[in-house]
């Protein structure tokens, strides 16, 4: 899988033309199949993520209405009309992780890094989630960076965790 950038130049990719000239041919390409889905997953490795030029661009090239495009890109949890952070932090609101203090964590969360859920942080370090279940209900609550899921977690141990990931120095497993 290559790197994904956004296009807008701070990832030290400036070659939006040729980004959305790929995107329209991958959306040219598969047209007949009506591959939606795989198209705007394609674009949003491509782009970074799927802002309004780059849906105007799958909607013109595959012949469906923008409202179409618009629509399953807000429908779908995993795209993204805004940049996205390197790491992606996804707190647990499911009912174990609720009741044991998961929105504490969120709240927490917001606070520290200076966001609400579903933004990014101003460095592009960090975006804030939440998922409802993420499959650690025993030690809740928790949360997962990425593919890392951390259990039983508390707000005074946010500031610790998130630390290993602005030095680069994050687990492969907790």
């Amino acid at each position: 899988m290559e790197e994904a950038h956004c296009g807008c130049g701070c990832c030290g990719n400036t070659d939006e033309t040729a980004q959305l000239e790929r995107i329209a041919q991958f959306a040219r390409d598969n047209k007949a199949d009506g591959s939606l889905i795989q198209v705007l997953h394609m674009a949003q490795e491509v782009y970074g993520h799927l802002p309004l030029a780059v849906q105007e661009v799958v909607a013109r090239e595959m012949g469906l209405p923008l409202a179409q495009v618009s629509g399953v890109v807000s429908f779908y949890s995993f795209f993204t009309p805004q940049p996205r952070g390197k790491h992606t932090i996804r707190v647990c609101l499911g009912t174990a992780c609720y009741v044991r203090g998961g929105k504490k964590i969120v709240e927490k969360l917001g606070k520290t890094l200076g966001v609400r859920v579903g933004e990014t942080t101003q460095d592009q370090l960090f975006t804030l989630e939440v998922a409802r279940c993420i499959g650690a209900c025993g030690l809740a609550p928790a949360l997962a960076i990425d593919d890392v899921v951390y259990k039983q977690v508390l707000p005074d141990k946010l500031d610790h965790i998130l630390q290993r990931y602005r030095h680069e120095e994050a687990p492969a497993h907790v």
